[in-house]
């Protein structure tokens, strides 16, 4: 009984610091804001993808098939790769911006930033593309399809608040560092 009330207490705390953690964030003035069903969108797709590529990959095999074609030695180490680039992408993405607060307000163009506008939701990308490769499920690649979908809306929604906020910097910073891929630079 004594292990179920402090598990308990501990969930209750752990609840308390997320929420501090929301409301420090809404308060910071170096923080330009979030499409408001962002983050539920990204929950609901993250679900649906584990869902659907966990329960084809080993239980139901529906559209698993291609598996067979591409072998494990290519799908293993592409898999890891995309999915150590995507874990890389995003711990610096988010802790540039929640790690690290700045005096002056500003758009952030170091690091992972430099390369393109939006690494964290390309991260999310990746890490789905990573697990679709190392097992390959056509019913997850539709989701993957739809997340990806998904995020480049919520992308532009918050681009046109970091215009509204920051003009002619956040428009350069849009003509020289690509939205999604690195390699397509807009001069």
């Amino acid at each position: 009984m004594h292990s179920i009330v402090a598990w308990e207490g501990g969930k209750e705390d752990n609840m308390a610091r997320k929420q501090t953690h929301r409301e420090e964030h809404k308060q910071r003035n170096d923080l330009t804001g979030e499409h408001k069903v962002g983050d539920a969108g990204q929950i609901v797709l993250a679900c649906l993808f584990a869902a659907t590529w966990i329960s084809d990959t080993f239980f139901l095999k529906y559209t698993t098939f291609l598996n067979h074609y591409v072998s494990l030695g290519i799908r293993i180490p592409l898999g890891v790769v995309l999915l150590v680039l995507s874990g890389y992408m995003a711990r610096t993405g988010l802790s540039i911006v929640f790690g690290e607060k700045r005096e002056t307000p500003g758009v952030i163009t170091k690091s992972v930033f430099g390369v393109v506008r939006h690494p964290v939701y390309l991260s999310e990308i990746l890490l789905y593309l990573g697990l679709l490769i190392l097992s390959i499920s056509l019913v997850a690649a539709a989701v993957w399809i739809i997340a990806i979908g998904f995020l480049h809306y919520i992308s532009r929604s918050e681009e046109r608040l970091l215009i509204a906020r920051f003009g002619e910097d956040y428009e350069k910073y849009m003509r020289e560092v690509p939205m999604w891929i690195p390699l397509l630079r807009k001069r």
